[in-house]
């Protein structure tokens, strides 16, 4: 059996060769921790080195694995109920009405409509030019009230799209000032739930 034999004093390194070591073992330590190690693990590369190295992106997918993991799993979706019947759109309304009005006379066509309904309208003035107001009132509107669309004078024809603005009556008041009789006629196709003459 060989037994070596041990370091004589001269032998063994000194205190100020022990603490060289260690630190040049710290020095290496910190040096491997910021090229390598964090950013293999954690994706920090405060040096850059990681990133040429490919070692950051390595560190981002571990990173993100390890917060997926956290994340807890979504409970399975309920059994989707059977969808209802779909019911059928209402078919846009549309209706022609006309009116014939004689010298200083006026009339008013109003339909009933919705806040946010819209309905495409035209009309046409034969005989003679017309002045127009195109306006609206809420139902049970307070005196005086008045919800303007637009207006003009001497016109023979418009056409647009009327919005509601509100739930209530909506509509166009004609009145002649030419010397003659002139017919109006109005077309309107839309979302309302009644067209009427007001007397």
């Amino acid at each position: 059996m060989y037994n070596t034999d041990l370091p004589t004093r001269a032998e063994l390194p000194t205190t100020g060769q022990l603490i060289r070591s260690t630190v040049i073992a710290v020095v290496i330590a910190g040096v491997l921790l910021v090229t390598t190690v964090l950013p293999a693990e954690y994706g920090i590369d405060p040096t850059g080195i990681g990133r040429v190295l490919g070692l950051t992106r390595m560190g981002e997918i571990k990173r993100s694995l390890a917060a997926e993991a956290i994340v807890p799993k979504a409970p399975p979706p309920a059994p989707a109920a059977p969808p209802p019947a779909a019911t059928p759109a209402p078919a846009a309304r549309q209706h022609t009405m006309t009116v014939v009005l004689k010298p200083g006379q006026a009339a008013e066509i109003k339909l009933t409509m919705r806040k946010d309904v819209s309905v495409n309208y035209e009309w046409t003035a034969q005989g003679g030019p017309v002045n127009f107001d195109t306006h609206g009132e809420p139902l049970n509107a307070p005196k005086g009230f008045y919800h303007g669309y637009g207006k003009g004078r001497d016109a023979t024809r418009d056409a647009g799209v009327l919005q509601a603005a509100f739930d209530g009556t909506h509509g166009w008041f004609w009145r002649n000032r030419s010397g003659s009789d002139v017919t109006v006629t109005l077309k309107t196709s839309g979302d309302y739930t009644q067209i009427q003459r007001v007397p």
